[in-house]
């Protein structure tokens, strides 16, 4: 992937740049930025640019032998690690490292997705929705062994550890003496949504490149060039995507998921509004049946409509950026969401992705939240 590749993002573009033509390459750099924001993809064109043999304006050719290899993802010295869950393959052979049965799949991912993917996407590629993936001791072995042999034709060696965040904290004591003093000409590159997800001494060792949201008019060039999205169609997926390139592009997409949390949210919504636990108890054995990231997912759009609807609030109809589906309910439900409550609802919601992510019961833990949101809203009443 080339930097021109990427829609925006100038200013990291330009320093990243900057680091190789004054030959300050930091051996362990984080790009940091929640999803959506083009770590990944930036992560890739920096290592392609560092290792291109025809480096021109600022960005790699694209033509060279070594860009060649690094545009297919193919290239010997390019090594990635990724999460990924045990699951049965090959004759019931337990198949639980990066490299031993995903790669392909990884390639294939990365590519159909611009080099932006969602840990969601990544799983659902794979098969393990209803698993929580993990960079484990397997792979840190791995990363070790590949590490101590010499370049194949690159200048640097780069391993690429995507969703740093999910490294088990038993396998990341073997990673710290390789980050901190790898071989010669070695180029740690982690990519990350949550830093205070990382370990310290993993994070303390390693220079953090910050990566923003993109910016209105990039994504809508993204979607208009890229999906052939109609002006109106691009506006709307803009509006409600936040800078989240991923977000933008599913809702073009028509994602039956996004539709999916959209009326279950507002279902639920409207069960605990009126305590209505009947019904509440019947919603618990669905969402219960989702997998994992489907659980998030859904949280995450209700973190998001409380954002919405303290915008409306406070800033007016404009600032909220309402999607045309849920233009109606929102405004319905934004009264009820102010001072009195935002910040326990946040907080409650977020330590629930936080338990599902750590395989907590989703029956209990939605019954539970239910009840807590019951007693929020009504405390919310003006």
């Amino acid at each position: 992937m080339k930097f021109k590749d990427i829609y925006g993002l100038e200013d990291v573009k330009k320093r990243l740049v900057r680091t190789v033509d004054e030959n300050r390459i930091s051996h362990a750099q984080l790009f940091l930025g929640t999803e959506g924001t083009g770590n990944l993809a930036l992560a890739l064109a920096y290592a392609q640019y560092i290792n291109c043999r025809n480096k021109t304006d600022g960005d790699s050719c694209g033509t060279c032998p070594s860009c060649v290899k690094y545009e297919k993802l193919s290239h010997p010295d390019l090594h990635f690690v990724f999460p990924v869950a045990k699951v049965k393959q090959l004759k019931d052979k337990e198949v639980s490292s990066s490299n031993s049965f995903y790669l392909e799949n990884w390639r294939a991912a990365v590519l159909e997705n611009d080099a932006h993917l969602s840990p969601g996407d990544w799983y659902a590629k794979i098969g393990i929705e209803n698993k929580q993936g993990y960079i484990n001791t397997d792979d840190a072995r791995s990363i070790i062994d590949k590490l101590s042999y010499k370049s194949y034709e690159a200048e640097y060696k780069v391993m690429l550890i995507w969703m740093t965040e999910f490294l088990y904290h038993s396998a990341a004591p073997r990673l710290l003496k390789v980050i901190e003093e790898p071989p010669p000409k070695t180029l740690f590159l982690l990519v990350s949504h949550q830093s205070d997800k990382i370990i310290g001494t993993i994070l303390s060792r390693s220079q953090t490149v910050k990566i923003p949201g993109y910016k209105e008019d990039d994504l809508l060039s993204y979607l208009r060039e890229k999906h052939q999205a109609g002006e109106e169609e691009a506006h709307n997926a803009v509006k409600i995507a936040n800078g989240n390139l991923v977000a933008a592009r599913d809702a073009i997409q028509t994602s039956e998921i996004e539709v999916y949390n959209y009326e279950k949210f507002r279902d639920w919504m409207r069960m605990c509004f009126v305590a209505k636990f009947t019904d509440i108890s019947e919603f618990v054995v669905e969402v219960s049946r989702l997998g994992r990231e489907r659980q998030k997912s859904f949280l995450g759009y209700g973190l998001n409509v409380f954002r919405k609807a303290m915008l409306l609030n406070y800033a007016g109809l404009d600032a909220a950026r309402l999607s045309p589906m849920e233009g109606k309910f929102v405004q319905g439900f934004a009264p009820f969401i102010n001072e009195k409550n935002l910040d326990q609802l946040y907080k409650e919601f977020n330590d629930a992705i936080y338990h599902i992510e750590r395989n907590a019961k989703p029956d209990i833990l939605f019954t539970d939240l239910s009840i807590i949101t019951t007693k929020l809203l009504h405390a919310g009443k003006k």
